[in-house]
């Protein structure tokens, strides 16, 4: 069940990216990068696709 929820959660974060005109690929580059930094809610929250900064071609 773990699993399935996770799955839920990438693809609507994934589907969010793509509605809001953002490109997936870097937008999960940056957060892999940042996701082991985050340890507040307001960390986790700076990583959201509208949010997080990302990385230049």
């Amino acid at each position: 069940m773990a699993g399935a929820n996770a799955s839920a959660n990438q693809y609507s974060l994934l589907q969010t990216c793509k509605v809001n005109g953002i490109n997936s690929y870097r937008y999960l580059q940056a957060l892999l990068a940042a996701l082991p930094l985050a340890q507040t809610a307001d960390d986790y929250e700076a990583l959201l696709p509208w949010n997080i900064a990302l990385p230049t071609e």
